[in-house]
């Protein structure tokens, strides 16, 4: 089996360190590729941290992956040798459950196969992720890159892309909606841009009056500073949708009375407690509170086209991979515009 440079943490309370793992060879249809840049998501904090619980170790992580396709197998079809490829949080399905049957693996049935911090279909070889030299996946689960693309900005694609361009696909988004975006860090950016280019007006919706030029520079030509209780006044009833981006405790109450008559509200953040609903809010307007994950393969294809076409990509911070432990510590203190990116050849 190839031996594969990687940074991996031993334990919850471990640093990342240079580390080696096993590749599996590269069978009939798999794809292997050299990895160029990984992103860093902020649930690679929480998982190598065990903050979910049910952390595995050693962890490799990484599920913002981009290079170049070094080999194929026998009955490869889609990707060639010298092809730019990413993976994203998935390596792998049951194939057969109704929700794979719609393109929706990322739900699959009987659980898949994530990118790390699991095990692949056989539940017992572990996988491994981005922070590392090669992977080999599946060529059912690598998606195609545009040579349009900022390859190093792409890479938050693979995750944070799709998990904004989803919901605003689900709830169809176009020109002239109303689109809330809560929260200015490593999605939010990505849902103003991707709304933005869908042809919705944009306000961005954050607690701080400094993230205003920032926003608008994305795309956003309204702001809401909704550490201000006059601005759930003024936006009372204003919005088709809201993505909410935000991980910490927040009272969705007071967003939803900003959603107009059967207006929708989708959570992509995660608070760390179950956070109180009044019914009335739900009510009173047959409005919509729901959550989103990810993507499936065949959407995220479908917005990395869209991405290409609209010259969409993340703002990014470009690091060697040695540098990924204070990238951690910045994340934590929001010390990041917008997203970390490893420079893998740095490995």
């Amino acid at each position: 089996m190839p031996i594969t440079k990687a940074f991996a943490a031993a334990s919850a309370t471990s640093a990342l360190e240079p580390f080696q793992i096993d590749r599996r060879e590269v069978g009939p249809h798999d794809v292997q590729i050299e990895i160029a840049f990984c992103g860093v998501c902020h649930s690679d904090i929480h998982q190598v941290r065990n903050e979910w619980g049910g952390s595995m170790y050693p962890m490799v992580p990484g599920h913002e992956i981009v290079g170049r396709v070094t080999a194929v197998g026998g009955h490869v079809k889609k990707f060639k040798a010298g092809d730019l490829a990413g993976v994203g949080c998935m390596v792998d399905s049951c194939r057969t459950c109704a929700s794979c049957k719609r393109d929706l693996e990322q739900f699959c049935e009987v659980g898949g196969a994530f990118t790390y911090n699991g095990t692949e279909m056989d539940r017992k070889t572990p996988t491994y992720g981005g922070y590392s030299a090669s992977v080999v996946v599946n060529e059912d689960f690598v998606l195609s890159i545009s040579p349009k693309l900022d390859l190093a900005a792409a890479a938050p694609l693979l995750c944070a892309g799709i998990t904004t361009y989803s919901p605003l696909r689900h709830w169809n988004t176009k020109k002239g909606d109303k689109v809330g975006v809560v929260g200015l860090g490593g999605l939010g950016h990505m849902a103003v841009k991707l709304a933005a280019a869908m042809g919705a007006e944009v306000t961005m919706l954050s607690t701080s009056a400094s993230k205003e030029v920032d926003a608008r520079k994305l795309g956003a030509t309204g702001f809401g500073l909704t550490s201000d209780d006059t601005t759930f006044k003024r936006l009372a009833g204003h919005f088709d949708l809201i993505i909410d981006t935000i991980s910490a405790p927040h009272d969705y109450n007071k967003y939803l009375g900003m959603l107009r008559l059967e207006g929708a509200m989708v959570l992509l953040g995660v608070p760390p407690a179950p956070t109180p609903v009044a019914a009335t809010s739900l009510i009173f307007g047959r409005k919509t509170l729901s959550g989103s994950l990810i993507g499936g393969i065949a959407e995220t294809q479908e917005m990395l086209d869209f991405c290409a076409g609209h010259g969409i990509v993340s703002e990014i911070e470009l690091i060697p991979v040695q540098r990924v432990n204070e990238a951690y510590e910045r994340m934590m203190k929001g010390d990041v515009r917008y997203r970390f990116v490893l420079d893998m050849k740095t490995l």
